[in-house]
C-alpha cells in the first residue's frame, strides 16, 4: 500500500461541490420560478429542455461544449484572460464550472418539481393581498417549497462532488490544481496504485451515504411536522 495518501482531491472536491452548490442552488431555483411563470407553454418546453438538456447528455459531450466556450483560445476563454487576467480552463474555476453545469439540471427540476407542488390558492390569497409577485415568491411561494428544493440542493451537492467527464475535459487532470477524487480514482487505477483508488472510492462512497442518510432523515421530521 501506499505511504501516503494525497487528500488534496479530496479539498478540492469539497470545495468545488460547495462553491458550485452556492451557485446552481440560486440559479436553479431563480430559473425554476422564472419558467413556471411563463405563458407561453411551447417556450416553457424549449427553455425546460434547455435547461435539463446537460442531465441527459454524455458528461464528456458537456465538457467539449464547455471547452468550446471557455478554452484558453476560444472566444469567451480568451477574452477573460485578455481583460481580466483569468484563466477558466484547466484551472480551479474549471472544475467549478463543469460541476455547475452538470449538477444544474438536477438542481432545476427538483426546485421545479417543489414549487409546482404549491398550492396555487397560497398565492392567490397574496394577490389579493395586494402583494406583488416578488414578494408572493419569497413569503409564500418560496417557504412552502423549501423542503423539496433543499433535497435538491443536496443531491446537486453530491452530484458536483461526483462529476468527472466534464471536469476532465475543461480543467484537466492536474494534480494539487484540478483532480478531484473521481479523477484521483481514474489516475491511481491507471497506475497501477489499486490501494489508494480504494481509499478514493472509500472516501467518496461514505460522503455520498451520510448525504443520502442525512437527506432521508431530512424528509422524515418534514414528514413527521406535517402530520404532526
Amino acid at each position: 500500500m501506499s505511504a501516503a495518501i494525497d487528500l488534496s482531491p479530496l479539498w478540492i472536491s469539497l470545495e468545488t461541490a460547495a462553491a458550485t452548490i452556492v451557485i446552481v442552488f440560486f440559479l436553479g431555483v431563480l430559473a425554476a420560478w422564472w419558467v413556471e411563470r411563463m405563458h407561453s407553454e411551447s417556450a416553457k418546453i424549449l427553455i425546460d429542455g434547455l435547461f435539463t438538456l446537460p442531465m441527459v447528455l454524455p458528461p464528456t459531450v458537456a465538457g467539449f461544449f464547455l471547452l468550446v466556450i471557455f478554452g484558453n483560445n476560444r472566444l469567451v476563454g480568451r477574452f477573460c484572460i485578455d481583460t481580466f487576467g483569468v484563466q477558466i480552463a484547466f484551472n480551479w474555476i474549471a472544475t467549478v464550472l463543469a460541476a455547475g453545469v452538470i449538477s444544474f439540471p438536477l438542481m432545476y427540476r427538483s426546485a421545479r418539481g417543489a414549487l409546482v407542488q404549491v398550492d396555487k390558492g397560497i398565492m392567490e390569497a397574496g394577490r389579493s393581498l395586494g402583494m406583488t409577485e416578488w414578494r408572493i415568491f419569497w413569503r409564500l411561494h418560496l417557504p412552502n417549497a423549501l423542503p423539496g428544493i433543499i433535497a435538491g440542493g443536496l443531491l446537486a451537492f453530491a452530484r458536483g462532488l461526483g462529476e468527472f467527464g466534464a471536469t476532465a475535459m475543461l480543467a484537466g487532470n492536474i494534480a494539487g490544481k484540478t483532480r478531484t477524487l473521481p479523477l484521483a480514482v481514474y489516475s491511481a487505477v491507471a497506475a497501477g496504485d489499486f490501494d489508494s483508488a480504494g481509499v478514493y472510492v472509500l472516501i467518496i462512497v461514505t460522503i455520498c451515504l451520510a448525504m443520502v442518510i442525512g437527506l432521508n432523515y431530512y424528509q422524515y421530521i418534514i414528514k413527521k411536522q406535517q402530520r404532526g
